[in-house]
């Protein structure tokens, strides 16, 4: 799946890996009961709600989206710590060439896993890559119960301010 990415973002969010449906459509965060776009919305980050397919209007407000791994997959728990690590070698080739203010990992586990940090939690992180900062929020999928809409809106719009985006 292509890498919605340019030099010098605010804000790159970095999903776990794409949806097989994503990678059919060709388009990020595309299931329709992923909460990506709404709570993009929600705090602040983007003036409407976008539709998956609008996802380059994202580049001209400073936005970009990648992933850690780029293999689709059914679910992320299909994925392997192997794959993780390699992922986030690339993933952090693809800041120090582009190098966004924010990196933005969407869920606590890939993160976790990827970068070897067990005891990561969500917000802000110590560490950075080269000058990006790292920040850790919640996977908006559908599939993560966890957090609701109103959730995602609040932890992302941390971000929205730290970033001092919009």
């Amino acid at each position: 799946m292509k890498d919605l990415l340019a030099p010098g973002l605010r804000v790159l969010f970095c999903g776990i890996n794409p949806s097989l449906y994503s990678a059919v459509v060709g388009v990020h965060f595309a299931r329709p009961g992923n909460r990506f776009w709404p709570a993009l919305h929600a705090s602040g980050f983007t003036p409407r709600r976008l539709q998956p397919a609008e996802q380059e209007e994202l580049l001209a407000l400073g936005l970009g989206i990648t992933n850690v791994v780029d293999r689709a997959t059914a679910s992320a728990d299909m994925l392997d710590a192997e794959e993780y690590a390699e992922g986030a070698k690339s993933l952090s080739r693809k800041v120090k060439r582009y190098r966004p203010a924010y990196l933005a990992v969407l869920g606590l586990g890939a993160y976790r896993t990827a970068f070897a940090r067990p005891k990561a939690r969500f917000g802000p992180q110590e560490e950075t890559l080269g000058d990006t900062r790292l920040w850790v929020l919640p996977n908006p999928s559908g599939l993560n119960a966890s957090y609701q809409l109103p959730d995602l809106a609040r932890l992302y719009g941390e971000l929205r301010r730290a970033a001092g985006t919009r």
